[in-house]
């Protein structure tokens, strides 16, 4: 029991890392209608922006706990805008050209990009892996029994906390702000969006950013959490979001934290309780088949034909 505990605490951390990836696939997703292939790239760049500053800062695990907090938050901030600037080039650059143009062709773009952002981050910051020293330490001891431990660190709190703050606050923006309400105008119509005075291309830019911002609060969790990163963690990491934002339903944010939660856990008791070579089978077999009987995911909604 204990030990399935203590995986289940790992699975939870795991998954809100891929949500929080997921909800940018599902956000442009429900806009334009097309995966951003790069995003989980972005969320690279991210990572590897939070490490630089933090190595420059000089943060340590020995550095007071106020100070500490002040420089985490001045990480984040700094990681979120400068990723911020990445998810809008894509935008520019792989999206917005071909936005007219038939649905392969920013779809090539954005794989193009992902392989852009992979070699430049090899090339400027070395194909070795970029170790960190834990930073944030500290656990608790829920229970114990025949000598084993479940523990609970202080980073694995922060990640499921951050985690449903931002889903919460970005399930507001969409339902309560007027930037929600053009971005569902322009999910149902763009063209009659557009029509009624919505800034089309603002909105999807903006959803590119928002979408970005998270991959920069998930880069840094990543990085903080695991303390090593290399330039080929976005396209695992963004394989696994993005299946997860397609199990929990493409378009809905809600679906997409539950698809990461759900890869998370998967991933996390296979690599327990079996081999840990084919946990990847087992999420993808998962995958397939609950689209077989759920096409539209678990939390999806049935795409309507506008006739």
């Amino acid at each position: 029991m204990e030990y399935f505990v203590q995986q289940l605490i790992n699975g939870l951390t795991l998954g809100s890392i891929y949500g929080l990836i997921a909800i940018g696939y599902t956000m442009v997703y429900g806009i334009i209608g097309m995966i951003n292939f790069a995003h989980g790239d972005i969320f690279m760049v991210g990572s590897f922006i939070a490490l630089i500053v933090i190595i420059a800062i000089g943060i340590t695990a020995a550095t007071p706990f106020f100070l500490l907090v002040l420089a985490l938050i001045l990480v984040l901030v700094v990681a979120m805008a400068m990723t911020s600037v990445w998810g809008w080039t894509v935008e520019r650059l792989a999206y917005r050209p071909l936005r007219g143009s038939f649905r392969l062709a920013p779809l090539i773009t954005a794989i193009g990009m992902s392989i852009v952002l992979q070699n430049f981050v090899q090339i400027s910051q070395g194909a070795r892996v970029k170790p960190l020293q834990p930073i944030i330490t500290g656990n608790y001891v829920i229970m114990e029994a025949n000598g084993f431990a479940v523990n609970l660190s202080n980073i694995q709190i922060i990640i499921v906390v951050t985690t449903l703050i931002l889903m919460g606050v970005f399930s507001l923006i969409i339902a309560r702000t007027s930037l929600g309400r053009a971005q569902r105008a322009c999910e149902q119509d763009r063209t009659m969006a557009a029509l009624v005075g919505v800034d089309v291309d603002r909105t999807i830019s903006l959803t590119f950013v928002m979408g970005a911002a998270l991959a920069a609060v998930a880069g840094l969790m990543f990085v903080l959490y695991y303390g090593v990163i290399d330039f080929y963690i976005g396209f695992v990491a963004g394989v696994k979001a993005f299946t997860a934002a397609v199990l929990g339903g493409i378009g809905s944010l809600p679906g997409a934290m539950l698809g990461g939660l759900i890869i998370g856990l998967i991933e996390t008791f296979w690599s327990a309780y079996f081999t840990v070579e084919y946990k990847d089978v087992a999420a993808f077999s998962l995958l397939a088949i609950v689209l077989i009987f759920l096409p539209e995911g678990l939390l999806g909604k049935p795409e309507v034909e506008k006739v």
